[in-house]
C-alpha cells in the first residue's frame, strides 16, 4: 500500500512537470509567432525606394551656412544678429532621420521663428510661372524682393533635401515629389514660407504672371493661387498689382481681360482689395529686351525728334 501512494504521486509529479514544460512551450511558440507577425516583415525603409526627384543637395549644410553668413552679413548687416548655426540645426532637425513623406508644419516651425525678418511695405513681388524674369528684375530693381530674396528663400533656392529613417538619416540619391506625397519635406518647407511671405506683405503688393502660358496666367493649384493669394491681410495690403508678361516673341495667350485674370481679380475683390492689370508692364518688358534688342516688341514706340 505505501509502494502504491508512492508511485501515484510519482506519476502526479510528473504529470506535472510535463503541463509546465508544455505551457512553456506553447508561451514560447506564442512570443515567436507574435515576432514573426509583428516585425517578421521589416519596415522598407524610403530609401530603399526610388523616388523621383533629385536627391538632398550635396554638402547641404555647407550650402545653407555659406548662404546664411552671405545674406546676413554681406547682403543684410542689418540682420546680423540672425544665428546661422541655429538656423541650419532647426533645418536639418526638422527632415533628419525621418520619413520623407511624413513632414509637418511643426516640423519647421523653429526655423521659421529663427530665419524670419520684416518685409518693407510696397515690396512684395509674388509670381507664378515667371520665375527667372521675376528674379531678374528684382536683382536689377532692389524696390522689390520676392520670396527667394528673403533669409529663409535665399537659403533654400534650388536646394533639396530629406531625410531616411535608416543611417545616416539623409537620403542623396533621390527625394519624393509632390504629387508622390504632398507632405514631402521641401513641399510643406516651401507651402510654410510662402504662407509667412504673404501674411508679412503690407502696402502695394505686385504679383508678375506669364501670360504666354497656353493653360491660363493664373492657375488656382499654383502656390500662389492656393496659398499666397488667401494670406494676404485685407487690412495691411491696400492694393494689388498685376503685372501680366508676355515672352518676347512668344504667344500672347491672356490679356488683362483673359478669363483666368478675371477669376483672379474676383478672388481679390471678395477679399476686398484693390486691383490694377497691366499687359506688359515697361520696366519688366525692357529687361526682357536686353536679350531681344532687335526684336519689334522691344522697339521704342515713338522715334525721337
Amino acid at each position: 500500500m505505501p509502494f502504491q501512494q508512492g508511485s501515484a504521486r510519482t506519476r502526479q509529479r510528473t504529470v506535472l512537470l510535463v503541463g509546465i514544460v508544455v505551457l512553456l512551450v506553447v508561451l514560447v511558440l506564442a512570443v515567436v509567432l507574435a515576432s514573426v507577425l509583428t516585425h517578421g516583415k521589416p519596415e522598407v525603409s524610403p530609401k530603399m525606394m526610388k523616388w523621383k526627384d533629385r536627391g538632398t543637395t550635396k554638402n547641404l549644410q555647407e550650402v545653407i551656412l555659406g548662404r546664411c553668413y552671405s545674406y546676413v552679413m554681406a547682403r543684410y548687416p542689418e540682420l546680423g544678429d540672425k544665428d546661422c548655426l541655429k538656423i541650419w540645426e532647426s533645418l536639418k532637425h526638422a527632415f533628419i532621420y525621418k520619413n520623407p513623406c511624413n513632414i509637418t508644419s511643426e516640423d519647421y516651425q523653429p526655423l521659421l521663428e529663427l530665419a524670419s525678418h520684416p518685409i518693407p511695405c510696397n515690396k512684395s513681388l509674388f509670381w507664378s510661372k515667371t520665375n527667372d524674369l521675376a528674379h531678374r528684375y528684382t536683382k536689377s530693381d532692389q524696390n522689390f524682393l520676392t520670396l527667394e530674396d528673403t533669409l529663409l528663400g535665399y537659403m533654400a533656392d534650388r536646394v533639396s533635401w530629406c531625410g531616411d529613417p535608416s543611417a545616416p538619416g539623409i537620403n542623396y540619391e533621390s527625394c519624393p515629389k509632390r504629387n508622390e506625397c504632398e507632405s514631402n519635406p521641401t513641399s510643406v518647407f516651401w507651402r510654410m514660407a510662402s504662407k509667412m511671405f504673404a501674411e508679412a506683405a503690407c502696402g502695394v503688393v505686385q504679383v508678375m504672371l506669364n501670360g504666354s502660358v497656353e493653360a491660363g496666367a493664373f492657375r488656382s493649384s499654383s502656390i500662389f493661387g492656393s496659398i499666397e493669394i488667401f494670406n494676404l491681410n485685407p487690412d495691411k495690403v491696400s492694393a494689388v498689382h498685376i503685372w501680366l508678361m508676355h515672352d518676347i516673341g512668344g504667344p500672347q495667350s491672356e490679356s488683362c481681360s483673359g478669363h483666368s485674370i478675371q477669376r483672379l481679380k474676383s478672388i481679390l475683390e471678395e477679399r476686398n482689395f484693390t486691383i490694377t492689370c497691366e499687359d506688359n508692364y515697361r520696366p519688366v518688358q525692357l529687361l526682357q529686351c536686353v536679350h531681344n534688342p532687335d526684336h519689334k516688341d522691344c522697339r521704342p514706340c515713338t522715334n525721337a525728334t
